[in-house]
């Protein structure tokens, strides 16, 4: 991070548009607090927009292959799990209340769930089919990627690619690649969903989602059981989630440390 800040701060006066410091999360029971680096040519709406458009080809290919699963009992499932969680993202970020949330649950053997920049989320059935998931467990997977779009960590990770870009090849062929609207569209989801998240993102987006869904009235203890069965599932099954969010030795241990701070919020939320 203080790498990305040196960066900024010695081409400052070769771009238009340099790097701010934004905090993206506000009003957190489990301790996360730190400043996130990110280049202003890379806006929230730019990212959100860009991203808006590979989602909807995406829902639209699944509605084409007659694969997109939202009137079934289990897409009805996922969409009021869904609700109750979007609802508590304001309290985490306020500016999630303006956000265009979409959900959209996908019949495929794929065992992946994401949620990209701006609220955009596809859960693939196989994920739920396969780890038999109850609506807790299935509340810590979509709570944890919500986490990861209110931490805009795909736009973070991108200005941190940016940042070397940058220093590599200079502030002039920067923005050239950044006057490619169509490369940096797939830019941003190869960052926000593709690409493996950092070890310190991870830990952001399972406190985070922890508290989300306790938030929501879904219990944290859920988490535990959710990785331990995604830790199980080996073999050629294993989950395409785990490529993405690549389990750690301490991750179920800091989930463990958190879940006392979080409980007040279950114990007191509406359930259902």
């Amino acid at each position: 991070m203080r790498r990305i800040f040196a960066l900024c701060g010695v081409t400052a006066a070769l771009l238009v548009a340099g790097c701010q410091a934004v905090n993206t999360t506000t009003g957190d029971s489990v301790g996360v607090e730190r400043k996130q680096y990110m280049f202003s040519m890379l806006s929230t709406d730019e990212v959100n927009q860009m991203y808006a458009q590979s989602y909807q080809q995406t829902v639209s290919e699944a509605s084409s292959k007659g694969v997109l699963d939202n009137s079934s009992a289990e897409g009805k499932r996922v969409q009021a799990i869904a609700k109750r969680l979007i609802a508590q993202a304001p309290k985490l970020r306020p500016d999630a209340a303006q956000w265009q949330w979409d959900v959209n649950l996908i019949k495929s053997d794929e065992l992946n769930a994401n949620c990209g920049p701006g609220g955009k989320i596809i859960v693939y059935s196989g994920l739920i089919d396969t780890l038999k998931l109850s609506d807790d467990e299935l509340a810590a997977v979509m709570g944890h990627e919500i986490a990861h779009a209110l931490r805009e960590h795909g736009r973070e990770a991108m200005s941190k690619a940016y940042g070397v870009q940058m220093a590599k090849q200079g502030a002039g062929a920067l923005l050239g690649l950044g006057q490619d609207s169509l490369a940096l569209a797939d830019t941003v989801v190869d960052y926000s969903l593709t690409l493996p998240n950092s070890r310190a993102n991870e830990n952001e987006a399972d406190l985070l989602g922890l508290e989300l869904a306790a938030r929501a009235g879904y219990n944290p203890n859920a988490a535990i059981t959710l990785w331990q069965k995604m830790e199980a599932q080996g073999g050629g099954s294993q989950p395409e989630f785990m490529s993405t969010h690549p389990a750690s030795s301490n991750r179920i241990a800091s989930l463990q440390a958190a879940i006392p701070k979080v409980m007040p919020l279950y114990q007191q939320a509406p359930k259902g």
